[in-house]
């Protein structure tokens, strides 16, 4: 039995899968958020932890007692400073916090290598630029860092005593030198750091480390070897089998992200894509990545005063025909591709006396679509093409969206068995590879299809017409975000 563990935004999700691949079981542990400031979004890493201790504990007894190995996956860019002790300093700062904006432009005048080294553009949401930000606002706690984790690596540290990542999760830093898969001793200067405080690197499937004895007590399972895992996208390529050139998924988590894997490093930073390194050796991805997906569905949910996201679902179903005048824009933690904008906001447009709490619920669920359009669209501009979308998170579970996602992006959508759960699976398989020896092509294979969702001609049609109006929407409110951030 292998074991994963996600450590998602809005709950720690543990699995295991048999030998034949196969998911035998799971659980799930809620998490929360705070936003102590404008532009600011953290976590208190203990609730990690503590919520770890709770997923993995929600598996049978004698399915944990049989675990061989663990491989680790979760949300990137979260920087977690420790002290000499290992002490945390400091909530938190996630991948969705907008603050370190000035940081960003502070780091790309110093290092005008940047984008050569790293493949992408400085963004408020990489760790680097919060690093800088501590730095420069919270000196006290900066001086006192012995060691920078990112959350997935955090919960390493609390299974084994060992400080370790891997490649995919820590090209999202701004500190690693991504073609050549090694810390930049120049980006990690720029921010008043060195190797000391970064953890050593692995790639996904290697072993780091072994479960501590008070860990095996306190989570029920053997000692066993942990390996390095992946960042969340990464580890859902990995569950899905989008390991090969060309192979592409669609995450629908808080956040919504186009995955693309490829087998070079070929960075694409004037589109304001991502390119990282793989979870495997010798690969990399681009991706396209919007701040608020289904984050966006269960704020609406909440602020239109609905149940549940189910129930919102259900209301936008029921009008049984999409927008005409009404549009959202969805940028509640500002935005990334393909605008950079940290400053961006989320905006309800086009209402008029007609609009009801279902033409609403159906203008979040479009707006979500049409900015991941725009992230599709840069990805295709760097010249790959995108034939079809696996699809992966909890967004994944309503039909009534997929179609109208399909429709919007206009390729077919495929849903595969474990979807919701993908970046754990994607751990697990890493957990498998690392243990056992056994071949990429073996572990990673894509998982039986349940569903594909094709575009409807006639909704792909509307939808391609209010692309234009979405896109210059933003384009006229811009000056505005900027001029009340």
């Amino acid at each position: 039995m292998f074991l994963g563990i996600d450590v998602g935004t809005s709950a720690v999700k543990a699995v295991i899968l048999d030998e034949a691949n196969r998911l035998v079981d799971q659980g799930i542990a809620e998490l929360t958020l705070s936003r102590p400031g404008p532009l600011m979004s953290e976590q208190d890493p203990e609730a990690w932890w503590q919520a770890t201790c709770k997923a993995v504990g929600m598996l049978a007894p004698g399915r944990r007692r049989e675990v061989v190995a663990i491989g680790l996956a979760g949300q990137m860019h979260g920087a977690t400073v420790l002290g000499a002790r290992g002490e945390l300093l400091r909530p938190a700062i996630l991948w969705n916090d907008g603050r370190s904006g000035p940081e960003c432009a502070l780091l790309e005048a110093s290092v005008p290598r940047l984008v050569e080294i790293t493949g992408n553009h400085a963004m408020a949401g990489f760790t680097a630029p919060k690093l800088l930000w501590i730095q420069r606002h919270e000196p006290e706690v900066f001086s006192r860092i012995r060691m920078v984790l990112l959350p997935k690596d955090y919960i390493r540290w609390r299974l084994s005593g060992e400080y370790a990542s891997d490649m995919s999760d820590s090209a999202g830093t701004l500190w690693l030198d991504t073609a050549r898969r090694q810390w930049s001793d120049e980006l990690l200067a720029a921010c008043g750091l060195d190797r000391s405080v970064m953890p050593k690197l692995f790639e996904g499937p290697d072993v780091t480390s072994s479960v501590t004895a008070a860990a095996s007590r306190e989570l029920g399972v053997p000692r066993v070897p942990i390996v390095a895992g992946a960042g969340d996208n990464a580890a859902a390529a990995i569950g899905s089998g989008v390991v090969r050139r060309g192979d592409a998924l669609l995450s629908l988590g808080t956040s919504g992200v186009i995955f693309l894997a490829d087998d070079g490093f070929r960075p694409h930073p004037r589109a304001e894509t991502h390119t990282f390194c793989h979870a495997l050796p010798h690969r990399w991805h681009q991706m396209s990545v919007m701040l608020s997906a289904g984050g966006a569905v269960e704020w609406a949910a909440s602020a239109l005063g609905f149940s549940s996201v189910s129930e919102l679902m259900a209301a936008a179903q029921s009008r049984g025909e999409p927008c005409q005048t009404e549009c959202f824009l969805p940028y509640l933690s500002g935005e990334r591709t393909p605008h950079n904008d940290p400053h961006a906001k989320g905006v309800f447009f086009g209402l008029t006396a007609s609009t009801d709490r279902g033409a609403l619920a159906q203008s979040v669920l479009e707006g979500v679509g049409l900015g991941l359009r725009q992230g599709l669209d840069a990805l295709r501009n760097s010249g790959t093409a995108i034939e079809s979308l696996s699809v992966v998170g909890g967004g994944s579970r309503s039909a009534y969206w997929g179609r109208m996602l399909a429709s919007i992006l206009e390729v077919p959508l495929v849903y595969r068995q474990g979807a919701t759960v993908g970046p754990a699976v994607g751990a697990a398989r890493l957990a498998r590879l690392g243990s056992t020896g056994d071949s990429v092509e073996s572990v990673c294979t894509a998982p039986p299809v349940e569903d594909v969702v094709e575009p409807v001609p006639r909704l792909a049609s509307h939808y391609t017409e209010r692309t234009g109006k979405f896109r210059t929407l933003y384009e006229r409110l811009k000056p505005c975000f900027t001029e009340n951030p």
